[in-house]
C-alpha cells in the first residue's frame, strides 16, 4: 500500500508537469491582454503562482489549459481593478534638480508646430475659459483633433484608448463648448439659427 503522503506528492508532481506544459500559452495569452512583455511575465507568474496554491480545487477530468487561463484571466481582471482605484504614485529621491522654466528675455517667442501652448494663445479669452471647463480627457481629444488636426488613430495612441473611446470623447468634447460657447458665437454672428 502507498503511504497517503507520497501518493500526494506524485499527485503535486504530476500536476506541476501538466501546468508547467502550458506555460508558453499562458505567457502568450498574458501578452495579449497586457501587450507589454514585462507584464505579461508578471502576469503569467501571478496565476501561475495561485494555480500552484490552489492545486487542490482542480478537479481530476477538467481539461487544465481552459482552468489556467481562467485564473490568468481572472488574476488580469483583479489587477487591472486594484491599479485603477488607486492612485499613480511617483517616487522622487529629492535630489533630481529641477529644470529652469522661466523663459530668457533675450529670446523671441516662436510658436513650434505641434505645441498645445502656442495654439491655446492664439485663442480669445472666452474661447479659452470655455475650453478649460471642459473635462480634461475631453479637452485633451478636442484640442488634438480640431485644434492640432490629428487623426483618431493618433488621438488613441496619444490617450492610449481605442478609437471609439476617441469618438466618444470627441462628441462629448464638443457639446459642452457649444453649450459654453452659444452666448460667444451669438455674439460674434457664428450662429445660424
Amino acid at each position: 500500500m502507498v503511504d497517503k503522503s507520497v501518493e500526494t506528492s506524485i499527485r503535486t508532481s504530476d500536476f506541476e508537469d501538466q501546468v508547467i506544459s502550458h506555460l508558453d500559452i499562458m505567457y502568450a495569452v498574458a501578452l495579449r491582454l497586457t501587450r507589454n512583455p514585462t507584464d505579461a511575465e508578471d502576469l503569467t507568474q501571478n496565476a501561475l503562482v495561485k494555480a500552484l496554491r490552489f492545486h487542490d480545487k482542480f478537479k481530476e477530468g477538467t481539461y487544465i489549459k481552459a482552468w489556467l487561463l481562467t485564473i490568468l484571466r481572472n488574476t488580469f481582471i483583479n489587477e487591472y481593478r486594484s491599479k485603477s482605484r488607486r492612485p499613480m504614485q511617483v517616487e522622487l529621491s529629492g535630489t533630481e534638480a529641477a529644470p529652469n522654466v522661466s523663459p530668457d528675455p533675450k529670446v523671441s517667442l516662436q510658436m513650434v508646430p505641434g505645441r498645445r501652448e502656442g495654439l491655446l494663445e492664439l485663442l480669445e479669452d472666452e474661447v479659452r475659459e470655455a475650453l478649460d471647463a471642459v473635462p480634461d480627457d475631453f479637452r485633451l481629444a478636442v484640442i488634438m483633433a480640431d485644434l492640432e488636426d490629428k487623426s483618431y488613430k493618433d488621438i488613441s495612441d496619444v490617450m492610449g484608448c481605442p478609437i471609439g473611446t476617441v469618438m466618444s470623447r470627441l462628441y462629448r468634447g464638443r457639446k459642452i463648448l457649444r453649450e459654453k460657447l452659444a452666448g460667444y458665437a451669438a455674439a460674434q454672428g457664428l450662429t445660424t439659427k
